[in-house]
């Protein structure tokens, strides 16, 4: 612990930071951080594909589409964590881990899982929620770990943020020493279903941080040496979950000496930014190309979910297209009083020509029309989901100038996921649909664009 106070003393003299080089050391981390948490985890992103989307924003190469939402998620997480840690009158909060635990996470889904008898199955991941399911994992010798109880889950995490905050207002404990046992007692309660590890080591930052220490990262090639040191204390602690979530100081010892290891990296690495001096590595050559070849080369990308299908146009056709368009009608219709000509097209394309392609009314297709050979194969090759309104020709009554407005309701259909024309950025993996929120957003973009044009027709504008 000397050799850390040495060197966060001479931190500490080093801030504040030029701010040249409070950029370098920041995107450093953050590219190390994301990477390596989510690798932790399973994360299928390679380096360089991090480095491409949080460089330049842009993603390539096979991946899964989940994967990057997550780790675009995680930077927004850390942007969380760095600005509850700053403000240091206030106290952490059960509310503040669940918001954390749905950022990161993005949205709902399904995964894969087993049932106790080992029979598989499927399970809706709940984000921001704790687990309502027991969870466990298997150990290196075969033998099953068992984390909290979901009914004993709440109280635990009363408890673990009521004492969190009792021992950080007593100030007896290091930062380092604070850090590894809520990262511990956390751990052990395991509360939600999905993101634990990735909470666990966000909030390891949040106290560093909090303190003055520049953040840390565990690195994915030292994932197993993490996990033999937590399976250390494991074994000195005890291994009920009572046990895990008031583990004592001493019993995981080893921990405290593997954050304190991670620490004393990281402060060499901001003392170095701090002096002005190189802190890539040296392997980055290689990561810069890893980005080029990833840019270029034309792949496919890869997810876990369903495949273009007929059953998933019909699935998407009916779950989606069909009830965003009532939804999307109901919000154009009050604009309509302004227009002498209203028309709507309601098509499936399985052309790239959206408007002249060979197209079929989608109230004409359902699964009881899948007989039909034309059915079949316009399903088969369907591209779009066409639904346009087109408004045009003002009324006399109102004094507006020629307009013609068109409103997209596009859905369009790709090899692992669809989209739609009016949020292009978001992609939707089959058998996963878009949010409330996701709809109302984009209604609400549509119509803010409508009544933008005519008020630039009635010249308010």
């Amino acid at each position: 612990m000397d050799n850390l106070q040495q060197l966060l003393d001479e931190w500490q003299t080093l801030q504040p930071l030029k701010p040249e080089d409070e950029k370098r050391l920041d995107r450093k981390f953050r590219l190390e951080f994301n990477y390596n948490s989510n690798h932790l985890e399973g994360n299928t992103l390679t380096y360089g594909q991090t480095k491409l989307l949080f460089m330049f924003g842009e993603t390539s190469g096979s991946a899964s589409l989940k994967d990057y939402e997550e780790m675009k998620a995680h930077n927004v997480g850390l942007e969380m964590m760095k600005q509850e840690a700053m403000d240091k009158e206030r106290p952490l909060t059960e509310q503040f881990i669940r918001e954390l635990n749905k950022t990161i996470l993005v949205q709902d889904y399904w995964k894969d899982a087993k049932t106790p008898t080992g029979t598989k199955t499927r399970m809706e991941i709940k984000v921001g929620v704790y687990k309502s399911r027991p969870n466990s994992v298997i150990t290196a010798t075969g033998e099953e770990f068992h984390y909290a109880l979901p009914e004993e889950t709440p109280a635990f995490m009363t408890d673990l943020v009521d004492w969190y905050n009792a021992e950080a207002a007593k100030g007896v404990l290091s930062p380092v020493e604070l850090a590894a046992l809520l990262h511990y007692r956390y751990i052990r309660i395991h509360p939600f279903e999905d993101g634990n590890g990735r909470i666990a080591r966000l909030l390891v930052n949040y106290i560093l941080f909090r303190n003055g220490y520049p953040m840390i990262v565990i690195h994915t090639e030292d994932k197993q040496n993490y996990l033999r040191v937590l399976h250390q204390c494991d074994v000195a602690v005890g291994l009920t979950p009572s046990d895990g979530a008031n583990a004592s100081l001493d019993k995981i010892r080893p921990f405290v000496g593997y954050l304190n290891d991670c620490a004393e990296r990281a402060l060499r690495i901001g003392i170095k930014a701090a002096k002005g001096g190189n802190i890539e590595e040296e392997d980055d050559f290689e990561k810069e190309l890893a980005v080029l070849q990833r840019q270029i080369r034309k792949e496919e990308v890869k997810t876990d979910s369903p495949r273009f299908s007929v059953e998933m146009v019909l699935d998407v056709l009916e779950k989606v297209y069909k009830p965003f368009v009532k939804k999307l009608e109901e919000a154009v219709a009050p604009s309509e009083v302004f227009f002498m000509s209203v028309r709507k097209y309601d098509w499936i394309s399985k052309g790239l020509d959206l408007i002249t392609g060979e197209m079929m009314k989608t109230s004409s297709v359902s699964k009881e029309t899948l007989d039909d050979p034309e059915t079949q194969e316009i399903l088969e090759n369907a591209r779009a989901f066409v639904f346009r309104i087109d408004l045009s020709e003002p009324k006399r009554e109102y004094n507006m100038k020629s307009i013609a407005v068109r409103i997209d309701g596009r859905i369009f259909l790709e090899e692992t996921y669809y989209t739609f024309a009016s949020d292009p950025d978001k992609f939707y993996p089959y058998a996963t649909y878009p949010s409330s929120e996701d709809i109302a957003r984009m209604i609400q973009s549509i119509k803010a664009n409508i009544l933008l044009s005519i008020r630039k027709a009635a010249k308010t504008e």
